[in-house]
């Protein structure tokens, strides 16, 4: 029998929306050039690969292209394979080790709660060609490990902008969230996108990754702790948030399982 390897849609409750990510629990480690190709045959913004540990689980994340340190959406998706498919019961914690440390998963009714490393932002002077690319302009921009934060000045505008992807590819920082109040009848605090052609994904769905540096962003402007955020993709995706100024973000979503295949080559 071959490798079997889950499609989960995350921060979603709704088949074909969220975030797709593959995950693929392993026996034993195999080969980054191997994940790699694995990744780049789902072609999915991120595929993750666990191998079990004594209290836990080794966690990596891969794009089609690169290997990166933190995924939030493609943790949502292992946690809920480990827990809907047996690995886990409902009561247990999911505990990866990961480039980025130890991360923590509970299950909380239908929700699942992550437990991220914050993102802080600084000031930045932004290259002329950064507003260029977006095509618009913004209020302010900072710069994280992530890229640059771009707080745009309403989410009309957050829904609308249609970079210019080959032209933001070639800035020494290509990766961008941009992100805006919402209106005052939304249900939600604040939306955003997160553009990626640097990591060989222009658009991704939804972003744990993004709400880490957008936690403290919004917390310092609207001096609270809880959010809840819509990242406005074509797929669109909710988070719920709770950073309280510490050194770590509560992120939790929802999540699906669509698609369980078996891989027949390795």
């Amino acid at each position: 029998m071959g490798q079997i390897i889950t499609q989960v849609d995350a921060f979603t409750n709704t088949p074909f929306a969220g975030n797709p990510a593959a995950v693929c629990i392993l026996p034993t480690p195999q080969d980054e050039r191997w994940m790699q190709n694995v990744a780049q045959e789902m072609n999915l913004s991120e595929t993750a690969f666990l191998v079990r540990q004594d209290d836990g689980f080794n966690l990596r994340w891969f794009t089609p292209t690169v290997e990166v340190p933190l995924c939030g959406h493609a943790t949502l998706a292992s946690a809920h394979v480990l827990w809907s498919e047996g690995h886990l019961l409902p009561d247990e914690v999911a505990r990866f080790y990961t480039k980025s440390g130890a991360l923590i998963a509970k299950l909380q009714g239908d929700w699942i709660e992550l437990d991220f490393p914050v993102n802080h932002s600084q000031a930045t002077v932004a290259p002329p060609e950064l507003k260029q690319a977006l095509g618009i302009a913004y209020k302010s921009v900072l710069q994280n490990s992530i890229g640059y934060l771009v707080e745009l000045e309403s989410e009309e505008l957050v829904q609308q902008i249609q970079p210019n992807f080959q032209l933001l590819k070639t800035l020494p920082i290509s990766n961008v969230i941009v992100t805006s109040l919402t209106d005052s009848d939304s249900q939600y605090d604040f939306v955003s996108r997160f553009f990626a052609p640097g990591l060989g994904v222009n658009e991704d769905p939804v972003t744990g990754a993004a709400h880490c540096c957008l936690a403290s962003f919004w917390r310092d402007r609207l001096h609270k702790n809880e959010f809840l955020a819509y990242q406005a993709s074509s797929r669109g995706g909710v988070v719920k948030v709770y950073y309280d100024g510490g050194d770590r973000v509560f992120l939790a979503g929802q999540a699906v399982t669509v698609l369980r295949g078996e891989l027949i080559t390795t």
